[in-house]
C-alpha cells in the first residue's frame, strides 16, 4: 500500500469529525496498539490533538516514556480489528499479529504507522502537565499521511457499550476557516 504526505494544516479535517483511532507506541522494542476515542483537536498549525489514555492501558506507559506515538485512522472495513485491540492487552498480546495489522516505519517518530489505516499521524507529546491529573497528553503532529488510492473512506465514531457509528455523506459549505 503506498502512501503519501500531505499538508499538517489537512489534519484538522480528518479530526474534528470525531473517528475512532488506533494509538501505536514503541517502547522497549515491542510494538503495541490501543483503540482509543476520546480526542479532540487543539489547534490548526502545528496541528495539536489532546487525548486521554487510561493509566491501565499498556499504551499509557510507552506513551510517557517515549513521548511519541502515531494516531492511525482506520476506516469502517478494520471495524473487527479495532474492536478487538480495544478488547485486548497489549501486555500479553502481540496486536499486530493477532490482528494482521502491519506495521511500517514512520520518519520522524519511533512508533509503527499501521499500514491498512488510511491516515497515519506521527505525533510527539509537547505537554504533560495533565497527564498526572487526567491522563490528558498533548500530541503535536509532526508527520502526516493518507493513502491517496480512492475516496475517502468511511470511518467509526464509538458511542459507548460496543456501539458504533459510521460515517455518512460528505458536503462541503463556504467557510472563511482553513
Amino acid at each position: 500500500m503506498t502512501k503519501s504526505e500531505f499538508p499538517l494544516g489537512e489534519v484538522y479535517g480528518h479530526l474534528e469529525t470525531g473517528p475512532v483511532l488506533l494509538l501505536s507506541t514503541r517502547h522497549k522494542g515491542k510494538a503495541n496498539v490501543m483503540t482509543m476515542s476520546w480526542h479532540t483537536m487543539m489547534e490548526f498549525e502545528p496541528p495539536l490533538v489532546g487525548c486521554v489514555v487510561s493509566g491501565n492501558d499498556f499504551s499509557f506507559q510507552a506513551l510517557k516514556a517515549t513521548k511519541q506515538c502515531v494516531l492511525n485512522i482506520p476506516s469502517v472495513e478494520l471495524a473487527t480489528q479495532v474492536v478487538g485491540c480495544g478488547n485486548t492487552s497489549g501486555l500479553d498480546t502481540d496486536k499486530f499479529a493477532e490482528f494482521k495489522l502491519t506495521p511500517l516505519v514512520a520518519d520522524l517518530v519511533d512508533a509503527p504507522l499501521i499500514a491498512e489505516c488510511f491516515v497515519n499521524l506521527e505525533c510527539r507529546v509537547v505537554d504533560t502537565r495533565l497527564v498526572n491529573r487526567y491522563n490528558f497528553f498533548v500530541l503535536e503532529v509532526v508527520k502526516a499521511w493518507r493513502n491517496p488510492a480512492g475516496p475517502e473512506p468511511h470511518t467509526l465514531h464509538h458511542r459507548g457499550n460496543g456501539v458504533f457509528m459510521v460515517a455518512g455523506e460528505t458536503i462541503k459549505l463556504p467557510s472563511k476557516m482553513k
